[in-house]
């Protein structure tokens, strides 16, 4: 039944398609005929498909509803509404500072490793410009991201790796594999923006728990699992977004214990772990990948521009989710985009860089705490790494209502309701330390809190 579900789902299986037939469905699942038909009679009852006699079974008409990228409802105020932040922050003139956004400026970035790296794989064969990318993605790359993650303990093998498009389509697969429209998705509150806009896409009930400075709040961790019996929990361990909190070892073990006894399913998604100091507790180090499934990519560390994600989880869930990224994406990412990333990893620039930048970053984060604490804003925590700062405004501010007068101005922020689910994230904002070193921010910053 759920992999009739997942095949409907990505588009693989559209309303009006033939399902298998039932003999041959049993052989290509390795079970008899019976169970097929039984799962077949259990699909038509929800509506999903239909049976016709002589014929075989069908996909229902309304089996599949049009994915909605609708948020938070109501929703009428446009400075908090994360789609219109982000559009702002994305289609900004490159000379505009972007405190609000969630990446790092140009010059931050390696760009003469990229180039070398584009040189060498412009020497490649014709197929590497020509061709898709192979299912499951560079052979080459997957072993370096092997090796990266034998250092800290996670043990894996080239079949416990997917290679995708970028960090967001990893999560869109796992969605489209293990949701149903209607299953419960639990959050942190806050948490990044756009894992809300992706589950409501879904069609998936959200519910969030506070997070703290050592990470979720496990009483009401427990409180929700048992009463809201969520399929899946979407998390950062390291270097959480927005608040750059880390979380810490008794969490992260009580975590797992519990989402052990609720048969939940954790993805953790990595992408800020390189910019970690020492590595804290990972989910799926301390899981073995067993309920844990773990994402990333290298947007936030190498380039946006050069784009590929990747997916860690049980081998058998891989060979269902290659089987999806066919589906909607015919082949795995860009053999340009791994072959350049590969060769970054392994000249040994990479290491560097990612010093460099955490370096750069400790400056930077101390000098923004600095002057935003003269405007009044504090800290909601010290990060001990990363980019961000989620920091709470004086005397009961909305930070919706400055971010609409920044916006006047042409600074776009990051109200902290664009980031809770709860929409109890009012009195903070959260901060790009990279993006912030320009004084038209703090200038207009502090008109618009007088003016609030």
């Amino acid at each position: 039944m759920n992999a009739v579900r997942a095949r409907i789902a990505s588009r693989a299986l559209s309303p009006g398609d033939r399902l298998p037939s039932i003999r041959g469905f049993a052989a290509t699942m390795g079970v008899s005929p019976s169970t097929i038909v039984e799962a077949y009679d259990r699909l038509a009852a929800e509506g999903l498909i239909l049976a016709r006699r002589g014929s075989g079974f069908y996909v229902a008409p309304k089996a599949l509803q049009p994915l909605t990228l609708t948020v938070d409802a109501p929703q009428r105020d446009r400075s908090v509404d994360p789609f219109w932040v982000s559009r702002q922050a994305l289609d900004a003139d490159p000379d505009m500072p972007k405190p609000g956004c969630g990446w790092l400026p140009p010059d931050w970035m390696p760009g003469d490793a990229l180039r070398r790296a584009f040189r060498s794989v412009a020497r490649a064969s014709d197929e590497t410009f020509t061709d898709y990318g192979s299912t499951r993605g560079s052979l080459a790359l997957r072993r370096l991201l092997i090796a990266r993650f034998a250092e800290e303990g996670l043990e894996a093998s080239p079949d416990h790796l997917l290679l995708t498009a970028s960090g967001t389509q990893s999560l869109d697969l796992i969605c489209r594999f293990l949701l149903r429209p209607g299953d419960t998705v639990l959050v942190d509150d806050p948490c990044y923006f756009n894992f809300r806009a992706l589950l409501r896409a879904h069609q998936a009930r959200i519910v969030s728990v506070p997070y703290t400075p050592a990470g979720p709040d496990l009483a009401r961790f427990e409180a929700v699992l048992a009463a809201s019996r969520p399929r899946l929990y979407i998390t950062n361990s390291a270097l959480h977004n927005p608040t750059g909190a880390t979380l810490s070892p008794q969490v992260a073990h009580r975590l797992l214990t519990l989402a052990a006894a609720h048969d939940l399913i954790v993805v953790e998604d990595d992408i800020f772990a390189d910019f970690e100091p020492e590595p804290s507790p990972r989910l799926a180090v301390l899981d073995g990948l067993e309920h844990v499934i773990r994402i990333g990519s290298f947007s936030k560390t190498l380039s946006a521009s050069v784009r590929c994600g990747y997916i860690a989880a049980k081998p058998e869930w891989i060979d269902d989710l290659v089987n999806l990224q066919i589906a909607i994406n015919f082949g795995g990412p860009s053999p340009v985009a791994t072959g350049m990333i590969a060769h970054v990893l392994k000249s040994g620039v990479y290491r560097k860089h990612m010093d460099e930048l955490r370096r750069r970053l400790a400056r930077a984060r101390a000098d923004t705490a600095k002057r935003l604490q003269r405007l009044g804003l504090e800290p909601w925590v010290t990060p001990r790494g990363g980019f961000y700062l989620w920091c709470r405004l004086p005397d009961g501010k909305d930070s919706a209502h400055v971010a609409r007068a920044a916006i006047a101005q042409g600074i776009v922020l990051a109200p902290g309701n664009i980031f809770s689910a709860a929409q109890t994230a009012a009195g903070y904002m959260r901060f790009n330390v990279a993006q912030s070193g320009d004084v038209r921010v703090y200038r207009v910053l502090g008109e618009a809190l007088r003016g609030v």
